[in-house]
């Protein structure tokens, strides 16, 4: 697998599978249906990131609610990612790809019914995630089990291509939709469009079940219970605190819960890959092999998509913040200000593989993470006081550039990994991280935001002589467990319910103010941190080229196994 750039696919499997007959020349009507599949899954978080104040408003909630939805979303797919490639390989693809696309149009038709924040999170967060955990994994076994070994390379690049449109294109539509009528509409649209695919599934070769095998449902509970108390600590960390409780917060033992959530959800995970290892020890069917981790490519692969997906996650989270929020754009103009970042995200996704097909993947993605990492200081630097929205144009055109790089290698580095009959088990494991990697981004970028937003308007406010002592006090009691980010606009409308006297108002509003700035400024900072980390890492990708006649091999514990 070299290129990940959409392309004609060469090789569409007849009746017979992959490895039957195949047809040449013209896209597959059969990946256009999985490419279409992987566009709604992306749509959904590009198009309520630029949509956050709108839905907030619309709901009754906060933007810390909205970041709870979407990272709750991400991390329900994380969560059961692994068992949902499981199932597909049990009850075959194909039947699998279906159920996901029916759970998940319940999900959109029930959040674009929401009344309030708690049926969003049921009908997004819950529905459409667990809808989401079926699909992805069935996917990428599909590729494999339609299209004849000499195509996949560009059917997966159709896929990936697939995402990143989803990714560009998702801040314009939602803007748009949102402004000239309702966010809601957008997940209207996503039932018409599931249910277009669901008319012509039957068109899609499946792969055969497996023989069947008890499944391991400990080690799916443990998948789930792991990750979900991980990323959940992590989200509740900037009104909780993360060591030191913070007033009213949970508490064990004097210590914060989240740091109890964070641990206990790292020794859960550190135990599914001990669990997964006695199972393979022992000749049982494994929810996944945990030797799969020995393959540097493979890891490296993951890594890298973890990492992708965060800053990523931490990017679209924040900037569209600053633009609606602290600059008061609406939807449509939120999303036009990003679209430097959708412009080049696809020409870097579409053109690298073309111009340089035999490039090292370490060295694209080295490229490509160092673009995002200049992108993201220079939004560091540039957010200050008088800041316009013209500020996020270069750094966004800087950041699309790097994220379509990476797009346009990870796919081919984990896929060629292994043999196409672990197909599945590698989408399952690059679905969790890039998910696992979304949900994390979003929840600790959200918390740092927060919780430096609050610790910066109480400095500001106790070192501000227009604001009397006791209204500082007042203000380090009630609102030390988090401020919301909130416009000056709504600032202004609560303070106005007040006996406050104008002078003492508009010093806390400019107070606030200036600690949003301080707020997105360390989250980003935050991102720029992990970006560099995420360079040092990016050593483990391999250095030459994918393109070759190298066949991939099975891990050696499966060798063993089935030798």
């Amino acid at each position: 697998m070299a290129s990940t750039a959409p392309a004609t696919a060469e090789g569409v499997a007849g009746p017979g599978g992959a490895d039957g007959g195949s047809t040449a020349g013209g896209r597959s009507p059969v990946l256009l249906l999985l490419a279409s599949g992987q566009f709604v899954m992306t749509l959904d978080s590009s198009v309520m990131n630029v949509s956050i104040q709108s839905v907030a408003n619309d709901l009754g909630t906060t933007v810390t609610g909205i970041q709870t939805a979407i990272t709750l979303y991400t991390l329900v797919m994380a969560a059961f990612m692994i068992t949902g490639g499981k199932i597909g390989a049990i009850i075959g693809r194909r039947k699998t790809f279906a159920i996901g696309l029916v759970v998940y149009a319940c999900g959109s038709m029930v959040t674009a019914l929401a009344p309030n924040l708690t049926v969003l999170i049921i009908g997004w967060s819950l529905l459409e995630g667990l809808g989401a955990a079926l699909i992805m994994p069935a996917i990428v076994a599909l590729v494999a089990g339609n299209v004849a070994k000499e195509g996949r390379s560009a059917a997966y690049g159709l896929i990936a291509a697939a995402g990143a449109v989803a990714v560009a294109a998702g801040p314009l539509i939602g803007g748009a939709v949102t402004t000239f009528a309702s966010w809601r509409w957008v997940f209207v649209g996503e039932v018409v469009i599931v249910g277009i695919i669901l008319l012509f599934v039957r068109k899609i070769h499946d792969t055969p079940p497996e023989e069947r095998k008890p499944f391991d449902f400990f080690g799916a509970i443990l998948s789930v219970v792991g990750l979900s108390l991980t990323v959940y600590g992590v989200l509740r960390s900037g009104t909780w605190g993360w060591v030191h409780p913070k007033p009213n917060a949970p508490e064990i033992a004097g210590v914060s819960l989240v740091f109890w959530l964070v641990v206990v959800g790292l020794l859960v995970i550190g135990a599914l890959i001990e669990w997964e290892s006695r199972r393979v020890a022992h000749d049982k069917e494994p929810l996944f092999d945990p030797a799969m981790f020995s393959n540097r490519q493979m890891t490296g692969g993951l890594i890298a998509f973890f990492f992708q997906f965060f800053i990523q996650a931490g990017v679209f989270f924040t900037i569209p913040l600053f633009l609606s929020v602290v600059l008061g754009l609406n939807a449509l103009q939120t999303g036009l200000r990003l679209l430097p970042l959708s412009i080049t995200l696809l020409a870097s996704a579409l053109l690298v593989p073309k111009l340089a097909p035999r490039a090292s993947p370490r060295r694209v993605v080295r490229i490509g993470l160092y673009l995002m990492l200049s992108g993201t200081i220079v939004l560091v630097a540039g957010l200050s006081p008088g800041a316009g929205p013209e500020i996020v144009l270069i750094p966004m055109a800087l950041i699309g550039l790097g994220i379509g790089a990476l797009a346009s290698q990870l796919g081919a580095v984990t896929v060629s990994a292994f043999p196409d009959s672990m197909s599945a088990e590698v989408g399952g494991l690059q679905n969790t991280f890039t998910n696992f990697g979304a949900s994390l981004g979003t929840a600790l970028v959200g918390a740092v935001l927060i919780g430096s937003l609050s610790s910066a308007f109480l400095g500001g406010v106790s070192t501000n002589a227009a604001i009397p002592a006791e209204v500082v006090s007042q203000a380090s009691v009630t609102l030390e467990a988090g401020i919301p980010f909130v416009s000056d606009a709504q600032l202004q409308e609560g303070l106005a319910k007040t006996s406050l006297p104008p002078e003492t108002q508009s010093a806390i509003v400019d107070e606030n103010a200036a600690a949003r700035l301080v707020g997105l400024r360390t989250a980003l900072a935050v991102v720029a941190l992990l970006t560099v980390v995420a360079i040092f890492f990016a050593r483990m990708l391999p250095n030459v080229s994918l393109i070759g006649d190298k066949q991939p091999t099975e891990p050696r514990r499966r060798r063993h196994r089935t030798g």
